[in-house]
């Protein structure tokens, strides 16, 4: 799949993120130079967590016959530390329905097993830029 990012002229920093057929803005912060017209990189790294566990849940519970509702994923960044190489994200899920505790836990379970989670914790990912 290729993802690309086209450049907004119309702004100081904001791009167009095309994905299959989606399209989606990134852009800077004020403070950054930018206009704050989407989010950033950051956000939408972060943002991959949030809706990756809350797929995941939604899919599990399904899966399973489980009674969920709804699921609500908040992710709450603490990037305080990332230039020493920590990059903190606390993540809470609130889920709704006739839910026991034991399926609360099961669907707790679930949403560590998140794709994205994994990516981001125990993968290594090979990055390679060139110019085209």
């Amino acid at each position: 799949m290729t993802i690309k990012a086209i450049r907004d002229q119309s702004q100081p920093m904001r791009h167009i993120v095309h994905v299959r057929d989606h399209i989606l803005s990134a852009d800077g912060s004020v403070a950054e130079g930018g206009g704050d017209s989407g989010p950033s990189p950051h956000d939408l790294y972060d943002a991959a967590l949030s809706a990756c566990k809350a797929l995941m849940v939604v899919w599990y519970a399904r899966h399973k016959g489980i009674a969920l509702e709804n699921v609500e994923v908040t992710t709450e960044r603490d990037a305080s530390d990332e230039r020493k190489g920590v990059y903190r994200l606390a993540v809470s899920l609130h889920l709704t329905g006739d839910l026991s505790e034991a399926q609360r836990e099961e669907l707790l379970g679930a949403a560590a097993k998140c794709p994205i989670h994994k990516l981001m914790t125990a993968v290594t990912t090979d990055i390679t830029t060139v110019l085209a």
